[in-house]
């Protein structure tokens, strides 16, 4: 079997799994979901998706956000984790697209990279899931799955990116990279992990790793 024939096999796994993809953030716009993934950072989905309707309730676009002071958000975003700092990029790209951009989330990677906080891996979040832009967001846990299944060297998440962009049509990077981390949670953690009965890694693993 070619590498391209597994990678199609495994693609094909997910998508039995995961015929249906819920977005794990919940948001209502472009804005929200922009916010909700620079939460993300070092922090758990289900944590960010517990604060942000108490930050909505607040400001759930950049023009109200800019009326509240730093310390403001802070305090509600706390649970987050790193919260100075994602406090600070949160009111500092709302007034940056207040300026720039008509307090609209602008759709190009290059704009949103721009943004305070926002790094290539939220930009594409951002891309996929709010204007349906072919990306493949890649973050640890992407990178990890991907180097289990010899599918990359893993070396760092942007030679991953461009490992499995080189595996895949980008008609299925949207939904393949929500399908690998929901995969990922249920049958393929970083710990605790039995690759014998994981429906990927029984197949296709390094075996090297579970020996």
């Amino acid at each position: 079997m070619t590498k391209q024939e597994k990678a199609d096999d495994i693609a094909r796994i997910l998508e039995e799994l995961y015929p249906v993809i819920p977005i794990p953030l919940d948001h209502t716009d472009p804005y929200t979901l922009l916010i909700a993934v620079l939460l993300s950072a070092q922090c758990t989905d289900k944590r960010v998706n517990q604060i942000t309707p108490l930050l909505w309730a607040m400001a759930d676009n950049p023009y109200d956000m800019v009326s509240h002071s730093i310390e403001e958000i802070k305090a509600i975003i706390r649970p987050c984790g790193l919260s100075p700092a994602k406090s600070k990029a949160i009111w500092n790209l709302s007034q940056i697209l207040i300026d720039e951009h008509g307090g609209e989330v602008p759709q190009s990677f290059e704009a949103l990279e721009r943004l305070p906080g926002v790094g290539h891996k939220t930009a594409s979040v951002v891309m996929s899931q709010a204007f349906g832009v072919p990306a493949f967001p890649v973050d640890t846990h992407i990178q990890r799955l991907a180097y289990r299944w010899c599918l990359s060297t893993g070396k760092n998440v942007d030679k991953t990116e461009k490992d499995l962009k080189r595996f895949y049509d980008e008609r299925l990077w949207n939904r393949l990279h929500l399908q690998i981390i929901f995969f990922g949670r249920e049958y393929c953690p970083a710990r605790g992990h039995d690759y014998k009965v994981c429906p990927i890694c029984s197949k296709y693993g390094r075996k090297s790793l579970f020996n």
